[in-house]
């Protein structure tokens, strides 16, 4: 249930007070996803911690995915270096991912948890998904995954339905439709157990979190934008979670739950 358009940047250009010049925030479409001004810099990254240590299935649905037009759904590749790590280090074993588009993030956990780990997987789209497939099961990774075409929230409902699916969950992944953030919000804080980590990604929402509400946007940037801002302040003030806010990728929030 990835989201419906591909993740682009908008335009923007901020004054420089000190000298009166003006000076150019990157914010053009370069095909990837990165807050980083430098182009060189997220490049110099990838090259040096980042593709060296990529999986190579990663790396060839990574390459499956740039020839999809709408390929800037997909997440980083230092995105999903550092959720493969995060899984690891937190032991993770019973996860959920809320959109998939062609799998990166998915294939990321999956090579992350234990061979008897398991992810329920929700897309509106199986045919994305079945794009990347052929690689998760190069990777021997396939067998841990159940995918779900639809919407999320009614099998989240469904899920709900069973005591023993309160507090069942290590890992959640989130990366769909914005305008239902908060509503995943609310039934993952009884999914997830007390330690559990949920991810929201692209909660910086291409820069345009900081940007006047009259600068220059695309239309879908715009429109979620609302729905992003209104996000993080209701994570800021959920005291259920311990929260952080990281500049990878288009922005990831980590919630722990405490409560």
């Amino acid at each position: 249930m990835a989201e419906a358009a591909a993740t682009a940047t908008a335009t923007a250009e901020q004054t420089n007070g000190s000298n009166g010049g003006e000076q150019k925030t990157r914010h053009s479409e370069v095909g990837h996803k990165s807050l980083l001004k430098s182009d060189d810099l997220y490049q110099y990254i990838l090259e040096t911690s980042v593709y060296p240590r990529e999986h190579e299935c990663m790396k060839e649905l990574r390459e499956v995915t740039a020839n999809h037009p709408w390929n800037l759904m997909t997440t980083s590749a230092d995105e999903g270096q550092f959720l493969n790590l995060l899984l690891k280090l937190i032991g993770a074993k019973k996860t959920m991912e809320i959109g998939v588009y062609t799998g990166y993030s998915l294939l990321a956990t999956a090579l992350a948890i234990p061979d008897d780990g398991t992810i329920l997987a929700m897309d509106i789209n199986r045919e994305n998904y079945e794009l990347g497939l052929p690689s998760i099961e190069k990777a021997g990774v396939a067998h841990k995954i159940e995918f779900r075409e639809g919407p999320a929230l009614p099998v989240l409902d469904q899920l709900l339905e069973e005591e023993g699916n309160h507090g069942a969950f290590d890992f959640v992944f989130v990366d769909a439709d914005k305008d239902n953030y908060l509503n995943y919000h609310e039934r993952l804080m009884k999914l997830v157990k007390v330690g559990g980590l949920v991810g929201y990604d692209n909660t910086l929402w291409n820069g345009s979190v900081v940007l006047p509400d009259d600068a220059p946007m695309r239309k879908y940037i715009r429109y979620y934008r609302d729905f992003v801002l209104e996000l993080n302040k209701a994570l800021a003030a959920d005291h259920r979670v311990e929260i952080c806010q990281l500049p990878v990728g288009d922005g990831i929030t980590l919630c722990r739950r405490v409560k």
